[in-house]
């Protein structure tokens, strides 16, 4: 059974090979022996030609098409190493390297067909066919292969060399997908990787500030991994793509037309391409026959120096490209090398007899061929660069010369001659190193050192392809530019890259590829790319960045407002009506806020300073309220003056002296606080400005409160008791004045404790101005402050307007009563102006309530008072307050008889009597006014003495003139009694007072005495001021 399969393995590779000898003779490939054979790929030619085969024959071999220049000399790059290698006497010593090298042509299926060829001995090897079939005259493996051009060959090729770990380094494959070792075993690479190459023409694209973009891939695995690279970068640069479109040189002219339609009719200027030369020149040749031009074209490293692309023809289309480039390297002697190329010196390389032809478009004879030593013909020839097909001999001959073989190759320019930047051939070089180090390292292995098991080493005579990729992976050495070469744990290099610009040569208009930069992917973000903007020739003449956005940048002041359904990047310039500052620069994404303290200028380009407001000290409205508080302060110090003065005066005495001045004070006191709010705010203005204005405010409502309901217990009391005189007393006053004012105090102290006020910048009110307020820490604890001392207020308004038909001379009840009203008034209104107002407003509104309330009492209270002490000193006598006593005692007494008499007329039909002490008898209805009438006098008894009053009444109803004489049995009456005329007596002599009118019954003295007895028999009196 094994017999039988190593007979047909035998035969299947036998078929292989001979398929092979025949799609590959002598001439199609590039082949010395060794004992070591090294296996290589180029792409001699950039494709094949396209026949269809409708299987009625045996199928043909493709034909390769195009000749490539460069591929040839990327060739004798290897060779070039190889050699060198060779003639090295401390580099493997006494071991020769071979080559076998194939022509990809640019596609998977020549480079697979290539590929088999190095692995049919291989694979007979691995089998371990020897004892079954007799195989050991047999060729060296190939133990490496240099190559493949193109990621997407490379991919098929490591596919295949992967299952024989037969190591592949290639020069030119830059896939990302290259690096999975778990599907790519055995690749490696002298290439950076891809990934950091997409990253750069994002960041190049960023550089310039550009965000609207089309690109364009090979349909191939090169292509579609770069390019899905780049739009990963771009989203993270806020990049915008408008098209992505796949390219091939296999297209049909139907599916490139419609490419070409996309870029001419998009907005994008900037063409991001992840292609090789040859997918791409179909794609340019239709561009530049609709002569679409003002496209800035971003090339990847396989097409940035192609020349199939970089033709003078091509330039109005593609000049000024950028590009990326693999940094160029020095190989020493090899100019000279590419210069000693000829048919007669080159029987090893089957490729050099076509180059000779395609170089100076020549055909060999059979004569020239004889002379040459070469008598074979090649079995295909290059094709004319447009007709994509095979011409035969005649046809050669008709449209070339012959050969002669003493053409100077230095006298035609060809890419192949191009070696002043030496990249891809330069890899090359690299590539033949690398595995001539891992033999070095085999050969030079020393037993325990080695990095097999147990520290075992490779033998050199019988190294075999995993050994070889075993090292390579370990590989550490120094190339001939000094750089360190070492593989990373994905097979990859690291690399730069060069920037280069397509340029015009003045002299022979062809395109030169200046350097402009370069790219370091491995050094820090911000020094990765370095480019020099002013070597840049756009469009191969003009020095001004192109644009490549989708909207014009917004002007400074303005902000880019999304369209619905468009890229991010479309955008329409809108106001900042929602924002307070745009960057200066053009083209603002968003509004940046200004700092706290700053707002924009009208443009909204930059910060200024805001205006701190706040109720300050010199502006007008300040200046005004500091007026009225000093003011109310001086004439409230006034009042306390006046009053202290005439302090023994009747009206002082009648207004309870000590509580006026307590009251007075607190006036002062409340005129002040209001100063406290005008002014910067400050943390202890904050706490203090509150609690001095509710203290003051309760101080001053307590006075008046404990004031009038004095007088009104007083009035009423009938006959004044201890309980009474007690209840009156001036300790027991202000202790109600100071309970009144401990439950203010308490709340304060709770406040200032729990939530203490502060100074606060407010920020939020009007963008370009911080109000300066007071944060009151607790909205309910100042709703409690105010609330209590309108609660005080509501009382005092209650006892004010209860005693309102007191004496007028003694009690200001009235005027207590409007004093109130206007203080409800001001506190009322303040509530929704405090709410609706904000700012210095709100300190201000608060001030003027306490100023309106403020003058408000003091001018209802003293200044009545203060007008009779200073200008009627006439009516600040006793017998005014005496009069005004007696007379509020008799209209008392004349109501109660009046609701008695009208009691008992429902009992009695007699007429009324005469005399109040009769009420039984008193004339009920109107007959009362005129009984009264002629009532002369009097006579009002009471317990310790006797009032002789009186009365007469005129039309208007007016009391007339009261006269008594009282005689007190109670000495202590007696003794008041005698110390008011002598108290008035020290007031100084009688001052005189208007006329009163002869009809003015109010000071008419009655000679006659009666007694008042009130309406149940008792005896009533009034209560005169020195009994209060």
């Amino acid at each position: 059974m094994a017999q039988l399969h190593c007979q047909l393995l035998f035969l299947g590779f036998t078929l292989l090979q001979s398929y092979n000898v025949s799609g590959y003779g002598p001439n199609q490939r590039a082949q010395k022996k060794g004992d070591i054979i090294l296996g290589g790929l180029f792409p001699i030619h950039f494709g094949v030609a396209a026949k269809d085969q409708d299987l009625k024959s045996r199928p043909e071999a493709t034909k390769c098409i195009r000749y490539n220049f460069r591929g040839f000399r990327w060739l004798q790059a290897m060779i070039f190493a190889i050699e060198e290698i060779n003639n090295s006497m401390t580099f493997l010593p006494n071991i020769t390297l071979g080559y076998r090298i194939f022509d990809t042509c640019n596609t998977v299926s020549k480079a697979l067909e290539a590929t088999l060829s190095f692995v049919a001995q291989n694979k007979i090897d691995s089998l371990n066919l020897d004892e079954f079939c007799n195989c050991s005259d047999h060729i060296p493996s190939t133990i490496a292969v240099v190559g493949a051009t193109g990621s997407g060959i490379s991919t098929a090729v490591a596919n295949l060399l992967g299952l024989f770990y037969i190591p592949q380094v290639s020069y030119a494959s830059s896939s990302r997908l290259l690096s999975n070792k778990n599907e790519y075993k055995a690749f490696l690479r002298t290439i950076p990787n891809d990934e950091q190459q997409a990253t750069a023409m994002a960041e190049i694209i960023e550089h310039f500030q550009w965000n609207w973009v089309g690109t364009l891939a090979a349909d191939d695995d090169y292509g579609r991994p770069g390019i899905d690279k780049f739009r990963e970068e771009a989203v993270k640069r806020d990049i915008c793509i408008d098209f992505s479109e796949m390219i091939s040189q296999y297209y049909t002219q139907k599916q490139l037309e419609f490419i070409a339609d996309v870029i001419q009719n998009s907005s994008a200027k900037v063409i991001v391409v992840f292609s090789n030369g040859p997918d791409l020149e179909p794609l340019i040749q239709e561009i530049v026959r609709r002569n679409i031009t003002d496209r800035i074209w971003l090339a990847s490293e396989a097409w940035a120096s192609s020349s199939l692309i970089a033709k003078p023809e091509y330039f109005h289309v593609v000049g000024g490209t950028l590009g990326f480039a693999l940094r160029a390297g020095r190989i020493p002697g090899f100019n000279k090398f590419l210069k000693e190329v000829h048919p007669s010196r080159s029987s090893d390389n089957g490729f050099v007899k076509e180059f000779w032809e395609e170089t100076f478009n020549c055909y060999f004879t059979e004569k020239s061929l004889t002379q040459l030593k070469n008598s074979k013909v090649p079995s295909h020839g290059p094709a004319a660069q447009g007709d994509g097909s095979k011409a035969g001999n005649s046809r050669r001959t008709a449209l070339r010369h012959p050969c002669t073989g003493e053409e100077n190759i230095t006298s035609v320019e060809t890419p192949y001659l191009d070696y002043t930047h030496l990249r891809i051939s330069y890899n090359v070089y690299v590539a033949v190193y690398s595995i001539a180090h891992a033999l070095q390292d085999i050969h030079s292995c020393k037993p325990g050192t080695g990095i097999f098991a147990n520290g075992s080493c490779a033998d050199i005579k019988k190294v075999e392809a995993w050994q070889v990729l075993n090292h390579l992976l370990h590989l550490k050495f120094t190339n001939s530019m000094g750089e360190q070469v070492d593989f990373d744990d994905q097979g990859d290099l690291k690399g730069n890259y060069t920037i280069i610009n397509w340029q015009l040569s003045a002299e022979d208009e062809s395109v030169l590829f200046h350097e402009v930069g370069n790219y370091n992917a491995y050094a820090k973000p911000s020094d990765r790319l370095n480019i020099n903007e002013k070597k840049i020739l756009w469009s191969g003449f003009s020095k001004v960045v192109p644009f490549s956005n989708c909207s014009r940048d917004c002007v400074p002041g303005t902000r880019k407002g999304i369209i619905e359904g468009e890229p991010t990047c479309c955008f329409e310039c809108m106001g900042l009506n929602d924002c307070v500052f745009s960057r200066s620069h053009l083209d603002a994404s968003a509004c940046t806020k200004c700092p706290n303290d700053f707002w924009s200028n009208e443009n909204h380009t930059s910060c200024i300073a805001k205006e701190i407001e706040y109720l300050s000290w010199t502006e007008p409205f300040g200046i005004a309220l500091t007026i009225f508080a000093v003011l109310g302060i001086l004439i409230t110090s006034f009042v306390l003056g006046v009053f202290i003065k005439f302090r023994n005066t009747p009206i002082v005495k009648a207004t309870n002296r000590e509580l006026s001045y307590l009251l007075l004070f607190s006036l002062i006191c409340c005129f002040s606080s209001s100063l406290i709010f005008i002014g910067e705010p400050r943390d202890w203005t904050c706490r203090l400005r509150q609690p001095a204005f509710g203290i003051s405010f309760v101080l001053c409502i307590s006075c008046i409160l404990v004031k009038t309901n004095r007088v009104l217990l007083v009035f009423e009391a009938k006959i004044p008791t201890s309980l009474h005189r007690k209840w009156v007393g001036l300790n027991l006053q202000f202790l109600l004045v100071f309970l009144c004012i401990l439950v203010q105090i308490v709340t304060c102290i709770i406040w200032l404790y729990t939530a203490p006020p502060s100074s606060y910048r407010n920020h939020e009110l009007e963008d370009e101005v911080i109000f300066i307020t007071c944060d009151e820490g607790s909205l309910m604890a100042l709703g409690f402050l105010i609330g209590y001392t309108c609660l005080l207020a509501a009382i005092c308004f209650f006892f004010a307007f209860k005693s309102r038909k007191l004496p007028e001379n003694f009690n200001e009840a009235k005027f207590i009563t409007f004093s109130m009203l206007i203080f409800f008034i001001v506190w009322i209104s303040f509530i929704p102006a405090y709410v609706s107002t904000y700012g210095k407003f709100v300190s201000a509104v608060e001030v003027i309530a306490i100023l309106a309330s403020s003058f408000g009492l003091l001018g209802c209270i003293y200044f009545n008072k203060c007008y009779i002490i200073l200008f009627k000193p006439c009516r600040n006598t006793i017998e005014e307050v005496r009069c005004s006593t007696a007379a509020h005692a008799f209209k008392v007494a004349a109501r109660a008889t009046l609701r008695r008499s009208a009691a008992s007329r429902k009992r009695s039909s007699s007429l009324c009597g005469s005399t109040i002490s009769s009420p039984a008898s008193s004339t009920c209805g109107p007959g009362l006014t005129m009984e009264m009438q002629r009532c002369s006098t009097q006579k009002v008894s009471f317990g310790s003495g006797t009032v002789t009053l009186s009365l007469s009444f005129e039309e208007t109803g007016r009391y007339a003139t009261l006269s008594r004489t009282a005689r007190s049995r109670n000495s202590a009456d007696g003794r008041s009694g005698d110390d008011l005329p002598s108290r008035h007596h020290d007031q100084g002599p009688p001052q005189k007072c208007e006329p009163q009118p002869a009809n003015d019954a109010r000071y008419k003295a009655a000679p006659t005495k009666g007694t008042l007895e009130s309406p149940g028999g008792s005896k009533e009196r009034p209560t005169t001021m020195e009994e209060t």
